[in-house]
């Protein structure tokens, strides 16, 4: 029988988390939320889908994180001649053994860049459908497991869309969260440039935990308090976003869970054992808007799908408890 989650572990995950919060702060000036939002896919297992124009720090955020965890870290820029093969690695034939050796594709590291995942073919995005969902992939009859823990951080090109294969919603739904950087601030541009006077300081970062740590931590989340009232909260909301008559494509029970589990490690993040229906609140439009598909009537009366996610929330009761 195994041992529940006990506070001291809790305790230990939101130091984790601070730390390397403060280390990435470093590099990336005023974006705490997305930072956030983040260590929030990492605890939970998830993926990020990052959707932003270019040179907003999208690159310099994900080789931060992965030096302040000391993990591996690779990027992949993609094209439409980009082969599953590119990502997932082949078997190479060895003449001195005589045999076909597997070699690892970029998809064998701990944090993986894809950049502009749209301009990828749709059958090049499907390799990454078992890797995020599964922590494996396959490759000639053969099941390769991913190292742990495994985050996929997936850029998007919101302006650009010749050449660009938009990702199917099963895809969508695979990512955890969707992070918009934006812009920063005339002061937080002005101390970006103070920064970069020298020395680049993404050179200077350093692991400042022990990345290896992250699966454990991960399960520390189950220790994390949600009162039975919340979890009907989460229901609810599913329920009345699958009602809504501008959505064609709802809160899947994958979404649901997503959104459970964000809310935990958003407390934790917080430095709480107990889950508040504010985190869920603030965790519904990174969670739910690319996952919910408007109808095109309702589209062009200007509906999006985070006015439907305001509209639902302010009418779904919270629990008082």
């Amino acid at each position: 029988m195994t041992t529940p989650p006990t506070s001291i572990d809790l305790r230990v995950l939101a130091e984790f988390a601070e730390r390397v919060r403060a280390n990435v702060a470093r590099v990336i000036i005023g974006k705490t939320e997305a930072i956030d939002l983040l260590l929030i896919a990492l605890l939970c297992g998830g993926h990020v889908l990052i959707e932003d124009v270019p040179g907003v720090g999208k690159t310099m955020l994900a080789r931060a994180l992965a030096l302040s965890l000391g993990l591996s870290f690779r990027r992949v820029q993609c094209t439409p001649d980009l082969l599953p093969n590119d990502l997932t690695g082949v078997s190479v034939y060895r003449p001195q053994t005589g045999q076909f050796v597997f070699q690892p594709g970029p998809l064998f590291s701990h944090v993986l860049l894809v950049d502009e995942i749209n301009r990828a073919t749709p059958r090049t995005q499907s390799a990454l459908l078992e890797a995020m969902g599964e922590g494996q992939v396959s490759v000639d009859g053969e099941t390769h497991q991913l190292p742990q823990p495994f985050l996929v951080l997936a850029t998007q090109n919101p302006i650009e869309f010749e050449g660009t294969f938009p990702l199917p919603e099963a895809q969508l739904d695979r990512f955890l969260v969707q992070v918009r950087l934006g812009y920063p601030s005339p002061d937080e541009e002005v101390q970006m440039l103070a920064m970069l006077t020298g020395e680049h300081p993404i050179t200077r970062i350093e692991a400042v935990v022990d990345g290896a740590q992250v699966p454990v931590l991960q399960r520390s989340l189950y220790g994390v308090r949600v009162a039975p009232s919340l979890r009907e909260y989460v229901v609810k909301v599913a329920q009345a976003l699958r009602a809504h008559p501008d959505l064609a494509l709802a809160m899947s029970p994958r979404a649901t869970l997503a959104l459970f589990r964000a809310g935990q490690a958003r407390a934790v993040l917080d430095g709480r054992d107990y889950v508040l229906p504010d985190d869920y609140k603030a965790l519904a439009v990174p969670v739910l808007s690319h996952r919910l598909l408007v109808r095109p009537a309702a589209a062009l009366r200007g509906r999006t799908a985070v006015d439907i996610l305001a509209e639902v929330l302010a009418s779904v009761e919270l629990p008082l408890e």
